[in-house]
Order: structure tokens, then C-alpha cells, then sequence
């Protein structure tokens, strides 16, 4: 899906009133991050078609839409959702950061378990976490119960994540970027996998038990 170009005229009709929450891409022609930015902005409007609407819009031709977000530097994000900005961001984003940034406002996806849905289905014996962080990181700190399977061996070890025993698996990263494409991926290979919404640091941050290297 490309990225709609929108200007000061256009802005209320395509941003403001729009039903589906839209990211904005506040470039310059000459500004060389914008154009380090365009590419990801781009993949990440193509991968999440039908979810959310992604805009860019030039600073010098149209200052009405700059001066509204008080732009100091370029390039900037800015995420709109009911017409309301949620979140702004500067700097060049590398693109797991710009997903990170659209995922609250995104629609719930039927595989994603939230960090208090996945304690209760741990403790009820129901889930089973899986660490997709390299083996350092997971010996320094993880879900209680959580077993490490490095991304990279996601694949190879395909047979550990079937739910043989019942048991759902839940792919875990340090955020959720990571654990929902990885679950994509093998959702697709027939693998009934779920993701944990917010990665390791929303379990944490929402007071859940970590378990750390003595």
C-alpha cells in the first residue's frame, strides 16, 4: 500500500476524520534521514495494510500541519488515532521501533496473549513461555516456567512448539515486534503459536515475577 502524500488542505480529510489510525511522516526533501526513513515508513505502511493508514507530508510545503506539532527536527513521527495524536517521536526510527511505536493502537490480534492473560494461563498449567531471546539474555532474566529458543532456532526446533501436551506455546521477546513476526512466520507454517503483547518489559513493568540468574 503506498503512502498517501498529504498536504495543509488535505490534512483534516485524510488524518483528522480518518477510521483507521494513521501514522505520519514529517520529511523534507532535503533532509537525509528523512530519506533513510522513507524506505521503513513504506515497508511498515505494506505490512500492516487495512490496520493502519500511513502519510507523509512535506514540512516546507505545508507549515499549517508543522506548526500544529510544533516540529523542532525532522524527520518526525507522529501517530494519530480518533483524531488525536497518541504519540510523537524524532529522529531517525530504525524499524522495529516504528512498530513498536503503532502497536497500541493497532487491532487486537486473535494470537496475541496480554502479559496478565499469560500468568493466569501459566499458573493454570495451560501455557508454556517461550523465550526467543539469545541464551545470555535468558539466563540473566526471564519468565518464570519460560523455555529458550533462540529465534534463529525457531525453525530447527519446530517440534517443541507443538502443543502436543495441551499446552499453548507463547513466543516472548524483549518487546513485541520481534515475538508477533516470529509467530507470524510460523503461524504460517501450520504452527498454532500465540505472541506476548508488550515483550518481557511489559511483564515487568505490570509487576508479574521475573526469574533472575543467582
Amino acid at each position: 500500500m503506498p503512502v498517501l502524500e498529504v498536504t495543509d488542505r488535505t490534512f483534516e480529510t485524510e488524518v483528522l476524520r480518518s477510521e483507521l489510525p494513521v501514522l505520519v511522516d514529517l520529511y523534507a526533501d532535503w533532509c537525509q534521514p528523512c530519506k533513510q526513513l522513507s524506505p521503513l515508513v513504506e515497508e511498515v505502511a505494506g505490512e500492516l495494510a487495512g490496520k493502519l493508514k500511513v502519510v507523509k507530508v512535506d514540512v516546507d510545503r505545508s507549515p499549517g500541519v508543522a506548526h500544529a506539532f510544533r516540529v523542532q527536527s525532522i524527520p518526525t513521527l507522529a501517530l494519530i488515532a480518533g483524531g488525536r495524536v497518541v504519540d510523537l517521536q524524532q529522529g531517525l526510527l530504525p524499524k522495529a521501533a516504528i512498530l513498536e511505536m503503532v502497536q497500541a493502537v493497532l487491532p487486537a490480534d486473535a494470537s496475541e496473549v496480554k502479559p496478565p492473560e499469560l500468568a493466569a494461563l501459566v499458573g493454570q498449567g495451560r501455557a508454556v513461555p517461550i523465550d526467543i531471546r539469545d541464551a545470555v539474555s535468558f539466563a540473566r532474566a526471564r519468565i518464570p516456567g519460560a523455555v529458550n529458543v533462540p529465534r534463529d532456532d525457531l525453525t530447527s526446533r519446530a517440534g517443541e512448539l507443538r502443543p502436543t501436551d495441551g499446552r499453548v506455546r507463547v513466543l516472548y521477546d524483549r518487546t513485541t515486534a520481534g515475538a508477533k513476526e516470529a509467530a507470524e512466520a510460523l503461524r504460517e507454517q501450520g504452527l498454532d503459536v500465540a505472541f506476548l503483547d508488550g515483550g518481557l518489559l511489559h511483564w515487568e513493568a505490570d509487576g508479574l515475577p521475573i526469574e533472575r540468574a543467582s
